[in-house]
């Protein structure tokens, strides 16, 4: 038995109140699902300003209606604190993913990247240690290795950020770390690479390359690839980030107050992206036969990024079940089927 499975078990067999923020989102609605199958109790803060009611019903629809029975939705902003402190009340452990996403946004916006980032981070910070949670897990980031040259990224060694919103991050972690230090409330901070998967948002300016990329194939519009193809990135699909952040949030008190690599493990480079979801759209009876267009590298990125995920394996028993062809493999259906469904809002 796998420690994701042993902790699954654990989890049914305990059942507790879990609070998570962005709980709308692409990743906290995939989280709601898990935590709801496994019989918990859930309680969702969104504003809705990147997640979706879809997302809330999608995950109605996937469970039964005693689980969904469990669920407990508040639509407030973690900018305020009194919507944090009320959604803490009764809650053992916070996932919190509720951020502002987007190198691109944070060039253009700035302010509102760190209100959201920085200060929101610090009103659940408070409000959760107020609350006396038993856990604290929050989505970290890989932009946090900003220039750091090195590969793979491990997480003792990072360079200078080269975004607004690596900035905030990376706050966020010295954040955790001072409550850490200052009123012994341990946190584990999870940095994410690339995540995609089921409900990542395909549309608007920031969307992710993966869902924009699938959405684009399968309308048969163009498909543009920033600099030359060869810029690479650690996929990791969304199931992975799930095991991980239940992993964290129940590990034992010697893994906390520590940073995590969340990914695969491997590197694709844009170009073999490209190839891999045209092979697997086309195993859906999806033809795209266009080339892509190259375009100009985006401020902002780093140019490969690759990470060491050793310290979650050794300290968290964190095991990615998907490489980032299993996890195209279950994506591509879910985005086939919300196009050609009438029900739902097509993109």
């Amino acid at each position: 038995m796998t420690p994701y499975q042993k902790v699954k078990d654990q989890i049914t067999a305990t059942p507790a109140t879990w609070l998570v923020t962005g709980a709308a989102g692409f990743i906290g609605s995939n989280l709601v699902e898990t935590l709801l199958r496994l019989n918990q109790t859930v309680i969702g803060l969104d504003n809705f300003a990147t997640g979706h009611q879809a997302n809330l019903d999608e995950v109605q629809s996937l469970v039964n209606e005693k689980q969904w029975q469990r669920f407990n939705f508040v639509q407030g902003d973690i900018t305020n604190p009194d919507d944090c402190q009320r959604v803490c009340i009764g809650v053992d452990h916070v996932l919190h993913q509720a951020a502002l996403g987007s190198v691109p946004r944070s060039l253009k916006d700035p302010i509102t990247t760190n209100r959201v980032n920085v200060d929101g981070f610090l009103n659940m910070l408070i409000a959760s240690r107020d609350a006396l949670v038993k856990s604290f897990t929050y989505a970290a980031s890989s932009s946090s290795y900003g220039d750091h040259p090195a590969l793979p990224k491990v997480e003792e060694n990072i360079g200078k950020p080269l975004s607004p919103y690596a900035v905030t991050k990376y706050v966020n972690e010295l954040y955790a770390e001072v409550f850490a230090r200052s009123y012994n409330f341990n946190t584990i901070g999870l940095r994410y690479f690339n995540v995609f998967g089921e409900r990542q948002d395909p549309n608007g300016a920031y969307a992710a390359v993966i869902p924009k990329w699938i959405a684009a194939m399968i309308s048969n519009y163009d498909v543009i690839i920033n600099g030359d193809g060869e810029t690479s990135r650690d996929f990791c699909f969304i199931d992975n980030v799930v095991q991980a952040n239940l992993l964290a949030a129940t590990s034992s008190e010697d893994a906390r107050d520590s940073i995590y690599n969340v990914a695969f493990g491997g590197r694709t480079s844009l170009n073999t992206l490209f190839s891999a979801l045209q092979r697997t759209l086309a195993d859906n009876n999806v033809c795209y036969e266009k080339q892509a267009i190259y375009g100009t590298f985006r401020d902002g990125d780093v140019l490969h990024s690759q990470a060491d995920i050793s310290k979650a394996e050794k300290n968290l028993g964190y095991r990615p079940e998907f490489d980032i062809s299993g996890g195209i493999a279950r994506t591509i259906p879910w985005y086939i089927s919300k196009k050609h469904s009438p029900h739902e809002q097509q993109f």
